[in-house]
């Protein structure tokens, strides 16, 4: 088994090389234009688009395992550009399923033969995926629904686990430091994920207990584990239907309030993570039905995790900042959770928190202050400060999703305003208020003792200054190495100038050789001094994925 997974990692390494590196060669020009020398190439909107199209294509060619790696960078701004995220967010995991004879082998190497396991079984998959496919079949008179794991899935998946892991040292090449930590995360996330979603006793197992969870909520269904005809690859519910909770035309037809909806979705994982921490991970429309009473349905839990209390703790204080529009609350609780560098500029970025608020109300944002707050990010050195732990991958791709399908349900839909409530009904901001008032009663506390203690200290200070033996201490912190680049200018500009001096007097001297000699050291001095003064890439000047850029693009398809 190992054996094979590796001769097919090494043959799957050459398929996925050669399908990007047209992709690689570009990104490296970027960087230099002739490959090996050269400045860097400007990069407009247009071709990246054109490029993250290109990727699409590659993801869908390499089969499931780049599929759901294309899912996964759908969600992580602090991996790709927008232009990207835009794109990938198009791909769904929908594939043909396999042919019934592989599937039938499957189930049978499970449980026993389907006739003697199933009073009836039908053979047409009901919907088809990247690592499983589900079929309906009856068991006592009931219909359930039987998920089987794609044949010979788990040798393609290791083998490109693999390729992914030998192709990381490369890729890292052409991104930041920020974005190599991302993007390392993300790789042992996605190999952690995907094996995951392909142990289905695992999936029965965060089934259930999230079934227990809802269990006195009438408002949402979780399917029914038939232990009896399930395993390792194979996992048979109860079936519970509905419609589609995108397919709005319908919901309205059946006369159910899709405000409600959308509300009743956000809550529910409100309570998964904030107070279950086991959670649902997988909430894209194919997952989510709702019954003609507005029920929803929730499918398919193979993409499922465990928020631990801490982050629970800071995901609330993060909520809760919101709530109260309070950017240094929240850009604490960013720093706290890890997702926020703490030498971000605060300033700069809780006028961005200011405008991610305003556009998750739904409010329209004002383009000059988008554009003023860009230009002042470009005309510093900024490293790109946002960054996302592995156990925050999967609550922001919940986030992001659950939120877009519920614009779609309301493009109304207040998601501060709902958490708002939620937060305030169970009793956090009540909670975060005592907390406020116990810290700052804390902090008067040791305002009033240092007042005592000061006094002798500052006694003590000015007699040492009197005595002139008080030294002082300092250091000059440089984390962006600005002094240095400063310093390699400078000699730049020493070098240059000592050339084009040296070019003319020896020019003057009628020593022609070296007058171009030191013509040819000036042009590459002068060369290396420009690059040094070279402009940052910077960041798109619009807003690219907000409900007002949505409802522009929705206007314009119209």
């Amino acid at each position: 088994m190992i054996t094979l997974v590796f001769l097919r990692a090494y043959k799957r390494f050459f398929v996925v090389a050669w399908q990007f590196l047209p992709l690689l060669l570009a990104y490296a020009r970027d960087r230099r234009r002739f490959l090996l020398f050269g400045g860097r190439r400007s990069v407009d909107a247009a071709t990246r688009v054109r490029r993250a199209e290109r990727l699409l294509d590659s993801l869908l060619t390499l089969g499931p395992t780049f599929i759901k790696i294309g899912q996964l960078l759908s969600t992580r701004p602090d991996v790709l550009p927008p232009e990207y995220i835009d794109v990938l967010s198009q791909l769904q995991d929908e594939v043909p399923p396999a042919p019934w004879a592989d599937a039938r082998e499957v189930i049978e190497a499970e449980l026993g033969p389907v006739d003697e396991y199933f009073e009836e079984f039908d053979t047409d998959a009901i919907s088809g995926a990247s690592l499983g496919q589900v079929y309906r079949a009856s068991i006592d008179g009931e219909d359930v629904a039987v998920k089987i794991r794609r044949p010979g899935v788990e040798t393609l998946v290791e083998a490109d686990l693999r390729v992914v892991r030998w192709s990381l040292p490369l890729l890292m090449r052409f991104v930041d430091e920020a974005r190599a930590f991302s993007l390392e995360n993300l790789a042992d996330e996605f190999a952690t994920v995907i094996r995951q979603e392909m142990d289905y006793e695992r999936e029965a197992r965060m089934l259930t207990e999230i079934r227990d969870n809802f269990a006195d909520d009438e408002g949402i269904v979780v399917p029914e584990v038939v232990d009896s005809h399930s395993g390792p690859t194979v996992l048979t519910m109860k079936y519970v239907g509905g419609t589609k909770i995108t397919d709005v035309e319908a919901i309205d037809e059946m006369g159910i309030d899709r405000s409600r909806v959308a509300e009743r979705l956000t809550r529910a994982y409100f309570k998964m993570i904030i107070e279950d921490g086991v959670y649902h991970a997988d909430p894209h429309p194919g997952n989510l039905v709702v019954q003609d009473d507005g029920t929803i349905v929730f499918y398919d839990f193979g993409m499922s995790g465990r928020v631990d209390e801490y982050i629970q703790e800071r995901i609330v204080d993060f909520y809760v900042a919101v709530a109260n529009r309070d950017t240094d609350a929240i850009l604490d609780a960013l720093v706290a959770i890890g997702t926020l560098s703490p030498d971000a500029d605060r300033q700069l970025m809780g006028e961005v928190m200011e405008l991610a608020i305003q556009d998750a109300r739904g409010r329209d944002v004002d383009q000059y202050r988008v554009q003023q707050i860009v230009g002042q990010i470009e005309d510093s050195i900024y490293e790109f400060p946002f960054r996302l732990p592995p156990n925050l991958a999967l609550v922001l791709r919940v986030a992001t999703v659950v939120e877009g399908v519920c614009v779609t349900l309301d493009p109304e839909f207040d998601f501060i305003e709902t958490a708002t409530d939620y937060l305030t009904e169970q009793g956090y901001r009540e909670e975060s208020v005592r907390q406020y008032l116990s810290e700052t009663g804390e902090e008067f506390q040791d305002a009033a003792w240092s007042m005592l203690r000061v006094p002798p200290k500052l006694e003590a200070a000015l007699d040492r200054v009197d005595r002139e033996s008080l030294t002082v201490r300092a250091e000059l912190r440089d984390p962006q190495d600005l002094y240095s680049e400063l310093a390699r200018r400078m000699i730049y500009g020493f070098v240059l100038a000592a050339g084009l001096l040296s070019a003319a007097l020896l020019y003057a001297a009628d020593k022609l050789p070296g007058a171009v000699v030191a013509l040819g050291i000036s042009f590459v001095t002068f060369v290396m001094l420009y690059r040094s003064f070279r402009e940052p890439r910077g960041f798109p000047r619009q807003p690219q994925f907000t409900r007002q850029a949505m409802r522009q693009r929705e206007r314009e398809e119209d």
